[in-house]
């Protein structure tokens, strides 16, 4: 199919790049996308929808992974008894 060719070295470049841009963004405004905005735009634009599925997957697992090393695991049975 059109569009699925393997993206070349600065195609991944660039799109590793507006990712880590977007990352930072969010990281710095504390998740709020609407600050984001363009580079959302621009981390769209830059990389094959796939991967940009992907990515966002991977950041709520990371988001996910650090809350659960900072917090510790809060069964969800006990969440709504504190």
């Amino acid at each position: 199919a059109a569009g699925m060719a393997a993206p070349t070295r600065e195609e991944r470049t660039a799109c590793w790049g507006a990712r880590d841009e977007f990352w930072q963004c969010l990281d710095s405004h504390g998740d709020d996308a609407a600050k984001c905005e363009k580079l959302r735009r621009a981390f769209e634009s830059r990389c094959p929808q796939q991967w940009v599925k992907h990515f966002d997957k991977r950041r709520d697992f990371l988001k996910y992974k650090k809350k659960l090393e900072t917090e510790g695991y809060i069964p969800p049975e006990a969440a709504g008894k504190s």
